[in-house]
């Protein structure tokens, strides 16, 4: 079993976008991808920290209604 890992911004986006979210697009403050009609906002950092990627994980879950697991995270 894998485990959770730092990732760079770009690759959050990717992966976020592969589950069906569109974007990035700019905001105020931040930039943010939308799915349907919620949207997620996307730090600037260059690199997100295990917690922040968990933080950000569980928000995209609640979003999409699912749960994502660490594999098919990976694989995304």
């Amino acid at each position: 079993m894998r485990g959770w890992s730092p990732i760079k911004r770009r690759e959050f986006i990717r992966r976020v976008r592969m589950l069906g979210f569109e974007g990035p697009i700019s905001g105020t403050r931040h930039q943010f991808v939308v799915y349907r009609q919620q949207r997620l906002a996307i730090p600037s950092n260059a690199e997100y920290s295990v917690a922040q990627l968990r933080m950000m994980i569980r928000e995209v879950e609640e979003i999409i209604g699912r749960k994502i697991s660490v594999d098919e995270w990976v694989e995304l």
